[in-house]
């Protein structure tokens, strides 16, 4: 049981600049991690085993990238119940980001606008993070989302995304190449058949090489955009399975403001994340599980905020469903509520 419910915690933060919460709601968790205050977050962790690229992962409910860029409170949200944990995205280098502001509220719709662009302390800052962390030593599996520097030129990108694989590699139970934030200038042009082509040949060859170094094989998933078309997905899933890329995750954020369009900064550049995600999210998800197969992994995000949404995602096609905006307006509950659900469901069908 939290010390502060997260019901009596959310009024004060939201009343807060929505980046300035973010902030202090991570170094707080960052304070008490591996501490005996840990235990003021901490829940039982669902017991539902599944076992998907060769990982076991110990439920279906993961963290989702983005809430945890640097990699700094993996343990405190390990604490809360999930049983995954993705955490970056992480560039080369440290950089910025976009200017602020860039992340906004729209309570109305359970739902927020970011144009964030991968800020984050870079690599090195990031790995030193991740390998002080004790969660998938306490049986979680932790995925580390890996993309391209601002400033790299798009016909580079490769390299940055080579150069943060290696990086990770030794310390990660799966990789997630991301390439479909909307916030990076050109990012998502590498969902383009040439380039993710290419993208994907790159990745595979430095991943072989690193089975070699380290004696173990790290699964590679790719995470795509939910504004792609039928026949992108058609081709995107081609592409998975030419080069044998281990799983995908479905999807990041959208640029469509249909459904947001009227209410108070439903007009902001960005990525839009929460409820009105869920349906184009699990249109792509129920696409892509079509394309490739009953058994190719699946992960789902994209619109999660209640035990409900989470079995429409499952039954879409998602092998394991992440959150991220859903625990900011439902807050650590979501997460025992969407896995009892998730293995009962399983149970009775």
């Amino acid at each position: 049981m939290p010390l502060v419910p997260y019901p009596l915690a959310r009024p004060f933060l939201f009343g807060l600049d929505p980046e300035r919460a973010h902030d202090l709601t991570l170094a707080a968790l960052a304070a008490i991690q591996r501490t005996p205050l840990e235990c003021t977050v901490a829940a039982k962790r669902i017991d539902d085993p599944v076992t998907l690229a060769g990982l076991r992962f110990p439920n279906r409910i993961g963290l989702a990238a983005g809430l945890d860029k640097n990699g700094r409170c993996i343990d405190a949200f390990g604490a809360m119940g999930f049983g995954s944990i993705e955490v970056g995205t992480v560039t080369p280098l440290a950089q910025p980001g976009n200017p602020k502001p860039r992340l906004f509220r729209l309570p109305e719709a359970n739902a927020l606008i970011n144009r964030l662009g991968f800020n984050n302390e870079g690599l090195i800052a990031f790995v030193r993070n991740v390998r002080q962390a004790r969660f998938r030593a306490r049986g979680g599996i932790l995925g580390l989302n890996i993309g391209k520097n601002a400033a790299t030129p798009i016909e580079r990108a490769a390299d940055d995304y080579l150069a943060c694989l290696a990086g990770v590699y030794p310390y990660a139970d799966y990789v997630t190449v991301n390439i479909s934030s909307p916030n990076t200038k050109n990012l998502r042009d590498l969902q383009g058949d040439a380039l993710l082509d290419a993208l994907m040949a790159l990745i595979c060859r430095r991943r072989a090489e690193l089975v070699e170094e380290h004696k173990r094989e790290v699964p590679i998933f790719l995470k795509i955009a939910p504004d792609l078309d039928a026949g992108q997905l058609e081709r995107v899933a081609a592409t998975l399975r030419r080069y044998a890329i281990d799983g995908v995750v479905a999807t990041n954020t959208t640029l469509a403001r249909d459904a947001v369009a009227a209410l108070r900064h439903g007009q902001e550049a960005g990525g839009l994340s929460g409820a009105p995600l869920l349906a184009a999210s699990n249109a792509v998800v129920a696409q892509l599980r079509a394309a490739l197969g009953p058994g190719y992994p699946i992960i789902g995000v994209g619109g999660v905020t209640s035990a409900a949404d989470a079995l429409a995602k499952r039954a879409a096609g998602a092998d394991i469903v992440q959150i991220y905006t859903g625990f900011i307006y439902r807050g650590p509950s979501l997460v025992g509520e969407a896995a009892r659900a998730l293995r009962d469901w399983k149970n009775t069908t």
